[in-house]
Parts: C-alpha cells; structure tokens; sequence
C-alpha cells in the first residue's frame, strides 16, 4: 500500500460534518482531499449526495468527485485503483491527501487491500473479445448474465471490456469477480499459511456523535437538500438520454425518489422512507467503523475538534 505514503483519513457517518472540517483541515494542511464516496463520483447526482459545491471545491482541490456519467457502473477495484493514482499525483507535488467519505467497503479497501485476482490471460481475453464482435456486445453480456448474474446487473453490455474481464476471471478461477473483489481480511481469504498483510498504516479519524444528535441532523439535512431541489435534479436524471446505473440508482434517497417519479404514491411516506433508509445506513456504517480498530474516534461536536485530529494524524496510535 505504499501508494497511499503521507494520506490520512477523516470518516464518519452520514451528516456527522466531514465535509466542513475537511476543507478547514485540508487549508491548515495545505492538502488535497480524496473523495471517499461512491455516489459523489457522478456528475448530476449534487444534491442528494451532499457533493461539495464549486466554490468549496476552488478552495481546496478535490479528487473522484465527478467523474463518472450517472450511467455508468463502477466497482470498489476501480475506485481503489483511481485513489492511488491521485495519491500518486497528490504526493508528487509534496502535497499531503486526506481521504474525505464514509462509504464503508472503500474504507476498509483503502486500508486492507483488496485480494488479487487472477493476471490477465491475452489469449482467453482476444478471444472472448471476438466473440463479442462476432455474436454481438448482447450476447457476450448474456453469457455473463449466466454465470455471475449479479456481476451482470451492474454491468451494461456495451461495457465490453469489464464484461470481457469478469468471463476472464470466471473462467480461469470458476468464481465470479465478485467474489475476488473483496479485501484481505474477509473471512473467506483467511487461508492457513497465506497471512493476510498488516492494515496500511494510514492515520484515520472517526467522528462520533450520539444518536439521536446524529439522527436530528440525517434529518435535518434531508430536509435541506429537498428544499434545495433534489426532486428536480432526480427528475433531471431520468430525462437524461441514457438509464441510470444499477449502482447510481440505489443511491441514498434517489431510489425513493425515483419510485416516487415513476409509479407515485404518498409524498410524505416517500420523505419518511428516504429518513429510515438514510438512519439505517448510517448505523451500518457505525458497526463498520467499529470493526475498524485503526481508526481513531473523536467527537465531532467537540469545541477542539480540529486539533484533536490533527493530534491523531501527526501522532497516530500504534498498531496493538
């Protein structure tokens, strides 16, 4: 993971103010900030995913953050890949990252790896790319569909070279790249004589608050961001000339809100619906975090907040 040398972590749940002290902390540090987001990634998707604003964005540079059409799909391998990159570019410049986000699986990536899939095999995949121009991008992605449905369903077939990779790793292992798209230390990877590596040694922050502080504010924010438009800027998603991606869809209230567009319904039940799912995740990424012992909590309403995390960056706890 050396890749990610002098970055540091600031994580939390949902509306619990990352986005805020990222900014202040980056100017103090003089850093760039990595989006660590899954959502924040699509270009459209503004509101609803609490994406820093253009002016935000001028003060400090951001990374991952529009990047991608709401069209297309993306994948934890892909986002990790890119965050190292912009690391990279960040750390050639003698600049410091900080990653900025809460979306678990990246987090735990970002800090376990993920396992290595099988290398690349030139004759299977040359192979597998003329039948795709033979027999049609379809009929290629049906194949997929066959054997790794749920690979599929995030893929669009046109998308023929992630089709053509995830039938390279199905053929050559028998599982689906999903499968192999997990990290280090998940359960199914821990095989006798193959030790996974130590977590990478990034300095990482959890802010905390107590729950119903936490909930008032998931809220709160809900409430903003539809007095700010976000049922127009969903509507302006769906006239969008292509269908949204599997992944972009089930995005924290864009889901409801889409329902809410296509088939109607009771509008107060569908703001009711976005508050319980939005809750609901961010006590899932709580449980995450806890299982995360490199991260080092810190109360988000605490007056020194800002030199509290500082503190925890220049002089992180060792492992054990």
């Amino acid at each position: 993971m050396s890749g990610f040398a002098n970055a540091v972590i600031l994580t939390g749940p949902t509306a619990s103010g990352k986005s805020a002290l990222a900014l202040e902390l980056a100017e103090r540090l003089e850093a760039e900030i990595i989006a660590m987001d899954s959502m924040t990634v699509y270009r459209g998707m503004d509101i609803g995913t609490a994406k820093p604003l253009v002016a935000e964005r001028l003060r400090v540079p951001h990374h991952l953050v529009d990047v991608l059409d709401p069209w297309e799909s993306l994948t934890v391998a892909w986002w990790l890949a890119q965050a190292e990159a912009a690391c990279r570019a960040i750390a050639a410049r003698g600049q410091r990252a900080i990653f900025v986000g809460g979306t678990p699986f990246y987090l735990k990536a970002l800090l376990h790896g993920l396992f290595p899939g099988p290398p690349a095999n030139e004759p299977l995949r040359h192979a597998l790319e003329a039948e795709a121009t033979r027999r049609g991008n379809a009929a290629l992605h049906a194949r997929l569909a066959a054997v790794d449905p749920k690979t599929a369903a995030r893929l669009h077939p046109n998308d023929v070279r992630r089709v053509v990779r995830a039938l390279e790793v199905y053929t050559l292992t028998g599982q689906p790249i999903s499968a192999w798209q997990q990290t280090w230390d998940t359960a199914s990877f821990a095989v006798p004589g193959q030790p996974a590596p130590p977590p990478a040694p990034i300095p990482g922050v959890v802010l905390e608050l107590p729950r119903p502080v936490l909930y008032e504010r998931i809220h709160r924010r809900i409430d903003a961001m539809l007095a700010a438009g976000w049922l127009e800027e969903v509507r302006r998603l769906q006239a969008l000339p292509r269908p949204l991606s599997r992944e972009a869809r089930q995005a924290l209230g864009y889901r409801e809100l889409l329902a809410y567009l296509e088939t109607g319904g009771d509008w107060y039940q569908t703001v009711e619906q976005i508050r319980t799912r939005t809750r609901q995740f961010a006590k899932r990424q709580l449980t995450w975090f806890r299982h995360l012992p490199t991260l080092v909590p810190v109360p988000a309403a605490a007056a020194d907040v800002v030199q509290r995390i500082l503190r925890v960056w220049e002089n992180p706890p060792r492992p054990g």
